[in-house]
């Protein structure tokens, strides 16, 4: 009985952590920041939506700097291969966020956390296009360990 029981609840844990967070569509580790036309890193990925789909963009990150510091998102969407909108927000800036861990001793700051950043609801179906990067500010002390844009319906 105990070894069910041990199977059993890790179980339960994962698949009632996907119906509150979502179901995970698409997964774009940038992991670096785009600086330039020079130092320029864009992950994409292209999905088929219907209309009434509501889709949430989850940030997944570990950096670490001094001083302070600002993070873009920003996404070129594309719909049928036309441009179609531009999306961009903070991943800093969470209305749900899961195992934060942030501390800050003297100037130097170590935080990371998956977090809950953006919802879109789609009008029309389609094959839409998310062509991603990450800006900062130019601050040479910045280390990205991960910088993920995880995408869930």
């Amino acid at each position: 009985m105990k070894q069910i029981l041990l199977f059993l609840i890790p179980f339960l844990l994962l698949t009632s952590c996907d119906s509150i967070t979502g179901e995970e569509i698409a997964r774009l580790p940038i992991n670096k920041v785009s600086t330039s036309e020079e130092n320029y890193f864009e992950k994409e990925t292209s999905l088929n939506l219907k209309k009434g789909d509501k889709i949430a963009f989850w940030s997944e990150m570990d950096f670490e700097y001094s001083g302070e510091e600002s993070f873009l998102f920003r996404f070129r969407v594309y719909k049928n291969d036309e441009p179609f909108a531009i999306l961009e927000f903070d991943p800093t800036n969470k209305n749900i966020t899961i195992g934060e861990i942030k501390s800050t001793i003297g100037n130097k700051t170590k935080w990371s956390f998956t977090g809950k950043n953006k919802e879109l609801k789609i009008k029309e179906d389609g094959k839409y296009t998310f062509k991603g990067i990450l800006k900062t500010t130019k601050n040479p002390s910045l280390i990205v360990n991960k910088a993920i844009v995880v995408i869930k319906k």
